[in-house]
């Protein structure tokens, strides 16, 4: 008995407004729409998930995590210097208004840092994928 063929791919079909609206290609189309969208190279690989889309989404995730643990870092840092802090002979009043007006603005500091990093890191990302 012969072996079955693997089921093939549908082929792709770029899809313009004419040919979307039933003109195949007679008459004139109107606006930026005449040239076909074509989809950048990076985008397609991750679609189609070959192994350059996934080492362009893991470059993605390592830079993310790069600045998490960035971010993680100096937190336990702030956090791990609070006990020296504490420790200190001053007065309570002292103490109070370091942690309120000391530590909480630096950890606002970290998270703003954090959150424009990550977004920054997407937006290049994107970029490259668009292109």
């Amino acid at each position: 008995m012969p072996e079955p063929h693997p089921p093939r791919r549908p082929r792709r079909e770029t899809v313009t407004y004419a040919s979307a609206h039933g003109d195949p290609g007679h008459g004139v189309v109107p606006g930026p729409a005449r040239r076909p969208l074509a989809h950048a190279p990076a985008r397609s690989e991750i679609d189609e998930q070959t192994t350059l889309g996934h080492t362009y989404v893991r470059s993605l995730m390592r830079s993310q995590l790069r600045a998490a643990l960035t971010a993680l870092a100096a937190l336990a840092l702030l956090v791990g210097s609070l006990p020296l802090l504490l420790a200190l002979p001053a007065p309570e009043a002292l103490v109070w208004i370091a942690l309120g007006a000391g530590v909480y603005p630096v950890v606002w500091a970290i998270a703003h840092w954090y959150v424009r990093r990550a977004e920054r890191n997407e937006r290049d990302f994107t970029g490259l994928v668009e292109r």
